[in-house]
């Protein structure tokens, strides 16, 4: 049975580096090569959104922490003159550091409560970055640079984008690979000590700590790497775009972070990745709706949502969270 699960694993991988580009290529579509890059770094900001669904919260603010991801990374490339490739990582723990300070007093709160406040973080940190001087306010910053040559020991790992003849395929490499940690380090999480206690709290916050788990802890560990995944995925956006703006992550991107997880399957690892692409390219083949494109989209979705509950994984899957 693990077998036969690593072998689907390892054929979709192959399928996502190779088979991918390939149809892309015949089909002459490389536009498409743009769209599954956002798929896939949507999908490693709705993981963190997952994640704080884990510990049995309602995360509505990820789009705060995308975007202040996005602006720390640009912030250090354009002004301090660093290596995109550092500015990643470095935007990733600025969100999680970020996090822990706001989420020791909103973690304190359940339900409905906490998700109208993480509601508003996206707002606030929008007005942030129109007030702050070094985020250039609403001019944004712009002109970045694309991703720069990333070496070790004078091995070159990764080329510098602006030499490739294609960039496009380039930073959709980039997004898989990323997307590939990210799901494989919250699937460890999901299936380690700390995934069953991050669980138990989803199910029984009082009986945890009655029998000694440190919940406020792990409340904010989870919420810090929640942000983390979003610091990433903003910081990743904005060498893809080359310009970040104060309305580059709005309160609409928050809650499509939550609905992506809603869609996939809040019982599955994968299901923010699902239903990412789902909503994605359902917008995008509602299209030629019109005007009544929304109407169509929202109807469709609230149908699918009340078809199945569970998510869309639930379909092929019988198991909970970790298989």
């Amino acid at each position: 049975m693990h077998n036969n699960k690593f072998i689907l694993l390892a054929l979709g991988v192959i399928a996502l580096y190779v088979g991918v580009p390939f149809a892309i290529d015949i089909s002459g579509r490389i536009d498409f090569f743009y769209t599954l890059t956002s798929v896939a770094l949507l999908s490693i900001a709705s993981a963190g959104v997952w994640l704080t669904f884990y510990i049995g919260r309602i995360n509505i603010g990820q789009g705060a922490y995308a975007l202040a991801g996005g602006y720390v990374s640009a912030i250090l490339i354009t002004q301090a003159g660093m290596s995109f490739w550092l500015s990643l990582p470095i935007a990733g723990l600025f969100c999680a550091v970020l996090s822990v300070f706001i989420g020791l007093p909103i973690l304190r709160l359940r339900g409905v409560y906490f998700a109208m406040v993480t509601l508003v973080l996206t707002e606030v940190m929008r007005l942030v970055a129109l007030a702050l001087p070094v985020t250039q306010g609403a001019k944004g910053i712009t002109s970045m640079p694309l991703p720069g040559e990333l070496s070790v020991f004078g091995i070159t790992l990764i080329p510098d984008f602006a030499t490739l003849e294609n960039p496009k395929i380039a930073f959709y490499w980039m997004a898989i690979t990323i997307m590939i940690i990210a799901y494989a380090v919250l699937w460890r999480i999901v299936n380690s000590r700390l995934g069953h206690l991050c669980r138990s709290l989803q199910q029984n916050e009082e009986l945890s700590a009655s029998i000694g788990v440190n919940t406020a802890y792990l409340r904010v560990l989870a919420y810090s790497i929640s942000s983390f995944f979003g610091g990433i995925a903003g910081a990743s956006f904005v060498s893809i775009a080359q310009s970040i703006y104060p309305s580059s992550f709005q309160v609409t991107d928050s809650v499509n972070f939550m609905l992506n997880c809603f869609l996939g399957g809040l019982g599955f690892v994968f299901g923010p990745m699902l239903g990412t692409l789902i909503l994605y390219f359902g917008w995008d083949l509602l299209f030629t709706t019109g005007q009544y494109q929304l109407l169509i989209y929202s109807t469709l979705l609230i149908m699918l949502m009340l078809a199945l509950p569970n998510g869309v994984l639930s379909l092929f899957e019988k198991k909970k969270v970790g298989s």
